[in-house]
């Protein structure tokens, strides 16, 4: 069987990540990058991510998708934005290419929580093609949703779910930076709050309506979010941010689906670059209160970067064995290390 063929669009920390864990996975082979950042457009994958390349054909990062399209592939992993609406036409124009989509937009973990209309247009022009795109990554994707949904099945009863996710935000790049508020003054911050520029994480519209759905709840109206800046009492620096005392250097993010006029879901998330330099310890946390409680935590937290890396790679198989159409993580096998040849795990090829 010829190897897993794959697609990369965006070559910043994400795609370049899942660059390497391709390169160093057996069954694989990359035929296209696409970024329009003029220090990566021209150059070897090989080259920017220090990889050798051994037997793998060379590979330059193209600004116009077309070329980085233009050899046949199996699969593109999309990794340039947070939003449905802002990814549509990208994911659009590669399932009309007959490419199976898994993109890393936050929103596209489930998509018809916050876009319906696009949802199914998506859906639709998938089926056509007979492929499939899921969105997914650590969160939205697995720790606060759909890892909830698989702990609740060891429950006869539910009656309220927290999520907690104390996480750090710096394996990430610029773009979620931005979003964060990372380095701006407190006042700036609030005021990117009630503008709308600053959305913060993205991604609780969509893990409480999914946890919602595969228990059967129904949300009363829309899930109720708040943000709130964490200021920093000491400097801190990543690869692609760095902040003086005083600067914000993430945010505390809150979420919640009333059901009943009940609070069933409660979404806790506050994340920050290095939070180890204010004395912060990262986790993840769920508690179900039913019969039985639940209590599961995982000390530190699992990493955000890697973890979503890991998991648009490790879904592959997934996603090009299941039926053509809009996938969300409630639909699919569950996710797995792929520790031997990906091309033992596939079963349908388009």
């Amino acid at each position: 069987m010829n190897k897993v063929r794959v697609v990369i669009w965006g070559f910043g920390a994400m795609g370049s990540g899942m660059a390497k864990m391709l390169l160093s996975k057996k069954g694989f082979e990359i035929t296209g990058v696409c970024d329009t950042r003029p220090d990566r457009t021209g150059k070897s994958i090989f080259d920017l991510t220090g990889m050798e390349r051994g037997t793998h054909p060379e590979v330059i990062v193209e600004k116009d998708i077309e070329k980085a399209v233009a050899h046949s592939a199996d699969i593109a992993l999309l990794a340039t934005d947070s939003f449905t609406a802002k990814a549509f036409n990208k994911i659009i124009f590669l399932v009309e290419k007959g490419l199976n989509v898994i993109t890393t937009a936050e929103e596209m973990a489930y998509p018809r929580a916050s876009e319906p209309e696009l949802s199914r247009k998506i859906d639709d022009a998938a089926k056509r093609q007979g492929v499939s795109v899921l969105g997914t990554g650590i969160n939205p994707g697995l720790i606060m949703d759909l890892l909830v949904v698989l702990m609740s099945g060891a429950c006869i009863d539910v009656e309220h779910i927290e999520a907690k996710r104390v996480n750090s935000l710096s394996p990430f790049g610029p773009a979620v930076m931005e979003e964060q508020g990372v380095g701006l003054n407190p006042s700036v911050f609030e005021e990117g709050v009630k503008n709308g520029t600053l959305s913060g994480h993205v991604g609780f519209n969509e893990s409480v309506r999914m946890i919602a759905d595969a228990l059967g709840w129904r949300l009363d109206g829309k899930v109720q979010q708040a943000m709130r800046p964490i200021v920093s009492h000491v400097p801190r620096k990543t690869e692609y941010a760095s902040i003086k005392t005083g600067d914000v250097a993430g945010c505390d993010m809150r979420g919640s689906g009333v059901v009943d006029g009940e609070n069933k879901i409660e979404m806790i998330h506050p994340q920050q670059i290095e939070p180890q330099d204010a004395g912060i310890e990262t986790g993840d946390y769920i508690t179900i209160k039913g019969t039985p409680d639940i209590h599961l935590s995982i000390k530190p937290e699992v990493p955000g970067g890697i973890g979503t890396i890991a998991m648009c790679v490790n879904m592959i198989p997934q996603v090009i064995n299941t039926s053509p159409g809009l996938k969300t993580m409630l639909d699919l096998p569950v996710p797995r290390a792929l520790m031997g040849d990906v091309r033992e795990r596939i079963e349908r090829r388009g």
